[in-house]
């Protein structure tokens, strides 16, 4: 079939139209699949640059094609991320999506979409699975691609790849931070303003008040920063005293913004980000903080300041 593909005399403004009305889509595709917003850029750029290159008269389906190129440069990358987390100091968390104040003049098809699936506790778990699970579970239960065509991707049959579905779905369904108390956007994110008050303040008591005594948090720094932890932290006065530790003896400001489509803290030292800070909301109390300090993974949040609320209460 052909009834889509470029038709004019050089191929180039067709090939550049179809490029600007789906890259959103690849961008979405390669942030879910690997869980960087540089990475799924860079993938996407690959695409477009073999778009370019290709023999349009050999390509029936151009979104289809550029999918299945997409999908397959992600598919390599998950693989050779592999080897790196292995020798990675601390916990891995995805790179953040952060809402910030020149959100607004970025072009739409450049930014990926926000909604359940770019959760931060989702992409946690999908972090876990294996490229084949996760390529799978992304691209049938998020994009409605078929079977037969992630079999093609990934290299195994259609019947494996709806198994291998099947089981990142069961790991998704069994997170414990799955089934939460639905909370109110405006309640999270009153929590989140308290949160970044306490912080602010190095104040302890009203952290531990905040988090839920059984509470879990976890802080990738990637080696960089000394005295970060190196492993997951569990309870809420164990927290408390570490963040309080953290932010103490410098003039740290924090800002409430969106974090992944939830409420969320950045960190500021000036202008420079030290941290993004993702928070779970369970029953009125926090009980899933993930941060993220490793300076590598925040490029791409930028200089300018989120757009939301700004506490510059520095702890003394």
């Amino acid at each position: 079939m052909s009834s889509n593909r470029p038709h004019s005399a050089d191929g180039a403004d067709d090939v550049e139209a179809l490029w600007q009305s789906h890259r959103r889509r690849m961008l979405d595709i390669g942030y879910r699949m690997l869980g960087s917003v540089t990475d799924a850029e860079d993938v996407a750029a690959e695409a477009y640059a073999r778009l370019i290159a290709a023999d349009r008269d050999d390509i029936d389906e151009p979104v289809g094609w550029l999918v299945a190129v997409t999908a397959r440069l992600c598919v390599d990358r998950l693989r050779s991320a592999e080897i790196r987390k292995r020798a990675y100091v601390g916990p891995w968390l995805p790179e953040p999506l952060v809402e910030t104040a020149a959100s607004p003049m970025i072009d739409p098809a450049d930014r990926v979409t926000l909604d359940d699936s770019v959760r931060m506790a989702l992409l946690v778990v999908l972090e876990q699975l294996s490229p084949a699970e996760r390529t799978s579970f992304v691209l049938h239960d998020l994009f409605a691609i078929s079977f037969d065509e992630i079999a093609d991707i990934v290299g195994r049959s259609p019947a494996a790849c709806r198994q291998l579905a099947s089981r990142a779905r069961r790991r998704i369904q069994s997170d414990p931070d799955r089934p939460r108390t639905a909370v109110s956007a405006d309640e999270a994110e009153a929590i989140a303003q308290r949160f970044a008050q306490a912080c602010s303040r190095g104040e302890l008591e009203p952290l531990i008040e905040l988090l839920d005594p059984a509470a879990i948090g976890d802080f990738d720094s990637g080696g960089t920063i000394p005295g970060a932890p190196r492993q997951a932290i569990d309870g809420a006065e164990h927290i408390a005293r570490v963040l309080v530790r953290s932010f103490s003896g410098r003039d740290f400001s924090f800002s409430v913004t969106n974090v992944n489509g939830e409420p969320g803290v950045v960190v500021n030292l000036d202008t420079q980000v030290m941290a993004v800070i993702a928070i779970g909301v369970r029953a009125g109390r926090i009980d899933l903080i993930h941060a993220i300090g490793n300076p590598a993974k925040l490029l791409h949040v930028g200089t300018t300041g989120p757009r939301r609320t700004r506490i510059d209460e520095h702890h003394r």
